[in-house]
């Protein structure tokens, strides 16, 4: 049974997708959610979300996009797989930002749907047999304790005594080391310079002096760095070919 949901604001798209997923192999359970809010009051568990980006017309402060980026900051063992249903092609890249495994444009064509389904219902069926557990950096003070989903750091950048966590919507800085973790973080994240952790899966490009990440950002890349981040980036690349 896929655990599935449809977060879009208009009444007759949800039917429509419900129906297309009815109508897959795979049995399914469905919730539908017409604004950001609802699918966030809900905490029940999700295996595949299919999410609306322009949720103009329901109320909510929020709209698809950022309701993705709110879900993969929680702190939480399983994270949905995200399909954007839109009719805009605009936030294609947006998508990737946060980690979307299919972007649908409206109106859904049935034969490119039952696909993206059917590759969908395998990732879920393979990571219930080998879980893939979401891994995170948690912060400590004398006072809080904060837990952050790595998917959702970009890079880190030492300043003053102090490390600053480049999120997806926003930043966060507290006094730490980044070379510790440079050390807690390997494998995901790498020291391209002396005042940047990089997150490889926010990489889009690089040269031998500067790493371009998805959103269009630009970091240095250290010359002494450039051999070893080479290796890194190739090593993580192959990894998650081989786990897909």
């Amino acid at each position: 049974m896929i655990r599935t949901a449809i977060c879009d604001d208009d009444a007759k798209t949800r039917a429509y997708l419900a129906s297309l997923i009815l109508a897959q192999p795979c049995p399914c359970e469905i919730v539908e959610y017409a604004s950001a809010d609802d699918c966030l009051a809900d905490r029940r568990e999700i295996d595949l979300l299919f999410l609306d980006i322009e949720l103009g017309i329901s109320g909510s402060r929020l709209d698809g996009m950022a309701l993705a980026r709110q879900l993969r900051q929680r702190d939480s063992e399983i994270q949905p797989l995200i399909i954007f249903v839109t009719g805009y092609d605009q936030y294609v890249y947006d998508a990737f930002d946060v980690g979307a495994f299919q972007y649908l444009l409206k109106p859904v064509n049935e034969e490119k749907f039952a696909r993206a389904f059917a590759r969908a219902a395998a990732r879920v069926l393979a990571d219930r047999k080998h879980p893939r557990k979401v891994r995170t950096l948690t912060l400590r003070s004398a006072h809080t304790r904060k837990t952050i989903p790595l998917s959702s750091i970009r890079y880190i950048e030492s300043c003053n005594h102090k490390v600053v966590l480049h999120l997806n919507d926003g930043v966060f800085a507290y006094y730490a080391k980044i070379r510790d973790l440079e050390a807690e973080l390997q494998g995901q994240f790498f020291r391209i310079h002396k005042g940047y952790l990089v997150n490889l899966s926010c990489i889009d490009g690089y040269s031998k002096s500067e790493v371009t990440l998805t959103n269009g950002e630009r970091l240095l890349l250290s010359k002494y760095k450039y051999p070893d981040f080479v290796r890194a980036y190739l090593r993580f690349l192959e990894k998650g070919a081989a786990n897909d």
